[in-house]
Parts: C-alpha cells; structure tokens; sequence
C-alpha cells in the first residue's frame, strides 16, 4: 500500500490471524486439528477480511510441549499431515490473496532431535558445543540457580557424559548454543528453506531467551514473589535472557529474510516497553514487530491503558511500526480475563490502535477458557505445577463452527473437550446475528481496511478521565475518534479544548450508527464507539 511518498507492507497495514492448528479444524476424525482442515476453513478467513494467518509449529515433534520441541525443523508432523498438504495450502492461502506466517523455534530442540542425540553421544562430539554443557559445581550441584519455565530447575544431568545440559523450559526442550557460529547457520538455513518454498515470514518464538551470559552468573532473587505464582518467577532472570548479544543474532536473522521479498520477523519478547523496543534494532534492522503483549497483561484499567499507550508511542524508535496483542495460546482468553461485554470493547481497541494487530481464534466469536478437569490436563507447564491453576488448556479448545457435534471441529473424539456453550456461540449461528460477536469483528475489520486513518493514520491521544479511553486517529483529510468505556456505568465524554460534531460510523453494540454527535457523546458502560468528526 503505498500512501504519499511512504510505502506501507503487508504486515503494517494487515490483520495478523493466529491458528493453533491442534485446535482449528480436524478433517481426518482423529480429534487432531490438521492442515487440510485449516484450508477447509479458508474461505472463513477470507470472508473474515484477515490479511495473514500466522500457524503454531507443525513441525514433526514428541509433542512434550505440543510442538514446541521440535525433532525436525524442516518437516511436518504426520498428526498434521504432510509436506504435500502444507505446499497445497501455502499455495491456497496465496491464492486468496493472503499470508502466511510460520512458528519459528530456535531457542531450544526436542531431545530427541537428531543434534542433541549427536551433542548428547560424547563430550567430544563436534556437536558437542552445540548446546550448553557444564561441569557440576565441586559439590555435585547445578552449575548455578537458572530456574526452568516449567518448573524446577533449568539442568538437567547426564549420566553417560556427566554434564548438566540447559534447559529454559522442559528438560525434553535443550537450549541451543547460539553462540556457537555452526548453531546460527543452520538456523538459518532452516528459515532459507521455508522462505525458498515461499512462507512469508517467521514468528521467532522465545526470541529473548536466544542468548545466555557467557558467565552463567546466578540471577538474583525476585523480591516481589509470591507464592501464587509460577515457580520460575522466584528469580529474576537478569543473566538467563535479554543478553546484550541478542541483538546480533536478530540483525542476522533480518538480513535472511531481507534476502527476500516483502517478509516479515515477528519477535515473541515479554519484556517492559523500554526493553522490548530495542528489539527493532538500529536503524530498524532488527525485528520487524517485536511482539507488544501489553494488552495481555494489562489490567482492564482506562487510565493503565491509556498511560502504557503512550508510553509505547513514545519509545518506539523513529521508523518502528507499533502492533498490539489481545490473545493467544498462552494466555487466558480475553473473554474470561475481562468479561464477555468487556471483550467487545478489547476488539475495538485492539482493531483501532495505530499498528498491526493480532487476533486469536476463536476470540471472534467470543470463546472463553473452558474448564479442564485435573485428570484430562495436558499442558506441561500445568501438569509439572499443579495446583497453581497454570495450564494452557483452557485457552487452547477446538474451534466452534456450527451446533453439529464437537462443534463441526472434528468426527472423532476431541483432543481437548469443547465448551458446553458452542451451540450459541459458533461461527454458523453468529454469522446469521447482525449483533454478534463475529458481525462486531467483521465489521471493524472492513471499516479497518476502508479508512486508511485506522490502518495506517496517526494516533493522537485525547485527554479522559475516569473509565474512559479515548484517542483520535487521522490521515489526510479523515478525523475519527474513537471513544472506550471501559466501566459498568454510562458516562458523558466531552471534550474539554474542541468542539464535538460528527456521526457515529461503528459502536460495539452495533446498535447506533448513523447516530449524530453534538458538543457532547454518552458512551453506555461497556461501550465502544468510532465517530467521524466533522470539520
């Protein structure tokens, strides 16, 4: 899209769609989503209006953590089918005038794959080194206090060479040595290979956690742990992420895909703002969209959201396109975080905000976490936690199409039970109420991609008080501005230096468009609404 003398992406100006592909669409009755069911449900996408579907790792896998620990980087697990199925459906998403986004997992391998089984036989193996090795400590103990996501701690020892190995997340899941120059080559000779078969760019999974302190010094303890929380938050992980080097090994990654045309890097990196903006690099030669997760860990609080808004403006370095987060299969839905009313007033925001959005599955339509019981749990971070609530599950249940059986989301038994409430709340049914969820999401979808104000306008902050959020988006002659309550009571908004006239063109309860505007705008509780102002 080229706009004044400035030529604006694909990913700057498009909606990014994230598919669990577990969880979106069987087309083979093992209770497995797959990838001819994700392009069965293309057209959906289409119709939809998204610009690029980003897909969770499909890579052939133990599944320790559902893909996430990989035995093969350029392979597809036969749960989803094959390499034949994948280049059909790169091929159809193209065909519709989409994108597509591949998972990247470079951080750590599957001990099963075939170079920690190398790394693994001897210490004198030359993939030795591909991974990080240590002595004990004279007593027998770690080589220091380095915590694992997942719980406990972050080595594990072998017996056969007597070393501990890294892990930052499962023990099944070896960190990889990026340090290590052949490491970083055949990384990178797994994104040419997808890249040459024309994926058009990389979610970089973990991307902070890439690189150690070479001192493997201890990270200091977490003055603000509680025991609520997840086991690896009684450290501060000052020297087990966020290295300085980092930014060398992104550089690096940028320049293969800047080989070439029009794709994209998007970092996975939950760090505060001032931390996570170095990830575009100097001179914007680091990622292209170092993920904003603030939306995920916000309190639902007017005032914090308007002031971190600002805040992430402000610290974005010049040429840095902003994107925004509302969902994914790591966290709670936004409908259980913040309510269901609330989850409209999310969608708006997340779809007005200056910068690429992100949208889960599901989220559309209104999905909320389902209730796992404690024998059917598979998630790893919550089976090796219990009792701190942890795992992933809830968020991760089979997609909801239609009130046939399991939701039309497969013949079999699903891998994850469906929630009780797919009868309402399905694509099919929703399709058919102009007041749904999914008619919301269409519609600022397709007011997104007509106003070029809200794909790619300036974002100007308009002062509120109380529970509402209000900003002004603008490009050429268009002024929209958009106004959030954010609380469970009506409120008046008037501006306090301009006046107030215009015509409401979209509100989340789709229920007062064409509605003049006068000096003054009564935005109900949990309300959203998107007027245009006039002159």
């Amino acid at each position: 899209m080229a706009v004044g003398n400035e030529q604006y992406l694909w990913w700057q100006s498009g909606i990014i769609y994230q598919v669990y592909p577990r969880s979106f669409q069987d087309s083979d009755g093992d209770g497995i989503g797959d990838l001819n069911g994700i392009k069965q449900r293309l057209e959906y996408l289409q119709w939809l209006g998204v610009d690029a579907i980003w897909i969770s790792p499909i890579y052939p896998s133990p599944m320790a953590d559902f893909g996430y620990d990989i035995s093969d980087y350029t392979g597809i697990h036969e749960l989803f089918g094959t390499m034949a199925d994948f280049d059909d459906l790169l091929q159809e998403v193209h065909a519709r005038g989409m994108k597509m986004i591949l998972d990247l997992v470079p951080n750590h391998t599957s001990n099963k794959h075939p170079w920690f089984l190398e790394s693994r036989s001897s210490k004198d193996n030359p993939k030795r080194d591909w991974y990080i090795w240590e002595d004990a400590k004279p007593d027998g103990s770690e080589p220091n206090n380095w915590l694992a996501m997942f719980g406990g701690s972050g080595w594990e020892w072998d017996e056969k060479t007597e070393q501990y190995y890294y892990h930052a997340f499962l023990k099944e899941q070896p960190d990889l040595n990026w340090r290590n120059p052949d490491v970083q080559k055949a990384m990178f000779d797994v994104m040419r290979f997808w890249l040459d078969k024309g994926v058009d760019g990389f979610r970089v999974d973990v991307m902070w956690h890439m690189i150690k302190d070479e001192k493997l010094r201890d990270n200091p303890p977490n003055p603000d742990y509680k025991p609520e929380m997840a086991t690896y938050e009684k450290l501060i992980p000052a020297y087990s992420t966020d290295q300085p080097e980092i930014h060398h090994i992104v550089q690096e990654m940028r320049k293969v895909v800047d080989a070439y045309k029009e794709r994209v890097i998007i970092g996975e990196i939950y760090l505060p703002i001032h931390k996570l903006v170095t990830y575009y690099g100097k001179n914007g030669n680091g990622a292209h969209l170092p993920f904003n997760f603030m939306l995920l860990n916000l309190p639902w609080n007017a005032q914090k959201i308007g002031a971190h808004i600002n805040e992430y403006e402000g610290a974005l370095p010049e040429g840095g396109w902003p994107n925004w987060v509302l969902g994914n299969h790591d966290k709670s839905r936004i409908g259980t975080r913040i309510g269901i009313e609330e989850a409209r007033v999310a969608a708006m925001l997340l779809l007005t905000l200056r910068g690429t959005p992100t949208m889960y599955y599901g989220d559309e339509i209104g999905m909320t976490d389902v209730t796992i019981p404690e024998d059917e749990i598979q998630d790893p971070q919550g089976l090796n936690m219990p009792g701190l609530n942890l795992s992933r599950d809830p968020a991760r249940t089979p997609m909801q199409w239609n009130t046939s059986n399991n939701a039309g989301f497969t013949n079999g038994t699903p891998w994850l039970r469906v929630a009780d409430n797919y009868t309402n709340l399905n694509v099919e049914t929703e399709q058919q109420d102009k007041e749904s969820a999914l008619e919301l999401y269409k519609q600022l979808i397709q007011l997104r991609k007509a106003e070029q104000a809200l794909s790619i306008g300036e974002y100007i902050p308009v002062q509120t008080e109380g529970d509402l959020l209000a900003y002004r988006r603008e490009h050429e002659n268009t002024n929209l501005l958009i106004v959030l309550n954010l609380g469970d009571k009506d409120t008046m908004f008037t501006p306090e230096h301009a006046t107030l006239k215009g015509q409401i063109i979209l509100d989340t309860n789709l229920k007062r468009r064409t509605e003049q505007v006068n000096d003054k705008l009564e935005v109900r509780a949990n309300e959203g609404v998107i007027v245009r102002l006039k002159g």
